[in-house]
């Protein structure tokens, strides 16, 4: 097992069903007008490899490109030079299971704006948990 293995720090993982169909909660998570109300204003666009980024506010804006596209079921880009975010959504009838995975952590990483990513992915961790809710209450709304 090779040292980054090793010392990878656990994904953030967030699962939620919404009270709202497939096709609907991919176009929250797959535009970026649905993106942009309920994460950060962005120029994404739903197409493989295409690059955008993300406003991340005080922190600039951060570059992002597009991995995976399966309409409606997922999509996945990287964010920054670390990490990865893959939306992945199943239809339950009239309800929507969406999970977000955020992976590309480390015990020895550093954001590009030098912190650590051990204390970055805790309060990510916790900030995801509000966005997710955020997200609940667009596709519900």
């Amino acid at each position: 097992m090779d040292q980054q293995t090793v010392n990878q720090l656990p994904d953030i993982v967030q699962t939620i069903v919404l009270n709202a169909p497939i096709d609907k909660v991919w176009n929250a998570v797959a535009t970026a007008e649905g993106i942009g109300a309920w994460f950060m204003p962005n120029n994404f666009q739903p197409i493989v490899g295409f690059e955008f980024e993300l406003n991340a506010g005080q922190w600039g804006n951060s570059p992002c490109k597009v991995t995976e596209i399966d309409p409606p079921n997922g999509l996945a880009f990287t964010w920054g030079r670390d990490w990865t975010l893959r939306f992945q959504l199943v239809a339950q009838g009239d309800q929507t299971e969406f999970t977000l995975t955020h992976s590309g952590w480390s015990a020895e990483g550093v954001t590009e704006f030098g912190e650590p990513h051990a204390i970055v992915r805790d309060r990510m961790n916790g900030g995801w948990v509000g966005l997710v809710k955020k997200l609940s209450g667009y596709v519900q709304g």
